[in-house]
């Protein structure tokens, strides 16, 4: 969408709109809508506008906007080792049957509610594809039972524990990955105390032993341990691909921001359909060798 001169936002938008005069401000925007207009006929341009929506789009600034269109971002790509990942599927996050937020989060107070039960056909999906391609899988999982405290509990603040027996029953399956996604024989199946998959785990020593160079990210939550792993990942030198409908999270604003942050920075974010095709492409090409 071009910027129209009535569109402009506020002057007093934005955190460190005070430092610049009202003078500079209006010209920077000038020369933003300008850059725009002489640029909206190009034909890469063109091909930008006619993609669709992403959903992050509808939280991005008048200014974001108009910043990106400015700039250029260079796909990290896929490489020719991938490997897929699948990031805390567990009960904690779902509960044992779907419900709005609000409700799940009652009895599983982690719970991702709908949003959660909605990913599972599409995770479904591509984890049978790299199945079938033969790519490896690594399901990840909280650590639990060993006396190692968990990222979330703050030293000095544990709170106390519910002692009915349908919480503690719920407590002792919170980190069983759902029967949906669960691993089969052959797979690896790594716990682990913090945020990141890569932390404090043996993921990078496996990867490294299978000559991986490329990571198909999935699961939750999008603004917490998938970011924490995408950013290791990247860290690491991987290849770092998100599946946007194989993620996500309890808050539709974290959702899309940090799906934005990640395709800005650390990793692809693709949909299901592409990532689905180059795994097509992938195994045809390792068939015929």
């Amino acid at each position: 969408m071009v910027l129209g001169e009535s569109e402009r936002p506020p002057l007093t938008r934005g955190r460190r709109s005070g430092r610049f005069s009202a003078t500079s401000s209006v010209r920077s925007v000038d020369v933003v809508l300008a850059f725009r207009r002489r640029t909206l006929n190009h034909p890469v341009r063109k091909r930008r506008l006619q993609m669709a929506q992403r959903v992050w789009d509808s939280f991005l600034t008048e200014q974001d906007q108009a910043h990106l269109a400015l700039t250029s971002r260079k796909p990290v790509g896929f490489g020719e080792k991938p490997a897929l990942l699948l990031v805390d599927l567990y009960r904690w996050v779902y509960g044992d049957d779907p419900e709005p937020l609000l409700e799940a989060v009652k009895t599983w107070p982690s719970s991702c509610g709908l949003a959660a039960w909605d990913a599972i056909p599409h995770i479904q999906t591509l984890l049978q594809a790299t199945r079938n391609a033969g790519i490896p899988v690594i399901h990840m999982t909280g650590l639990d039972g060993c006396g190692v405290e968990g990222w979330s509990t703050r030293k000095g603040d544990r709170r106390p524990v519910d002692t009915d027996p349908a919480a503690a029953d719920r407590r002792s399956r919170q980190y069983d990955i759902i029967d949906e996604v669960a691993p089969i024989d052959g797979e690896a199946f790594l716990r682990k105390s913090s945020p990141s998959s890569f932390w404090g785990t043996p993921l990078a020593g496996h990867l490294n032993y299978l000559g991986v160079d490329t990571l198909i990210t999935v699961g939750e939550s999008t603004s917490g341990c998938v970011r924490a792993s995408v950013v290791d990942g990247c860290t690491n030198r991987y290849r770092m691909i998100v599946v946007e409908e194989c993620v996500f999270d309890r808050h539709e604003a974290a959702h899309a921001i940090n799906l934005f942050d990640m395709n800005q920075k650390y990793a692809d974010v693709l949909s299901l359909a592409e990532v689905l095709e180059w795994i097509a492409d992938w195994k045809a090409r390792k068939d015929e060798s």
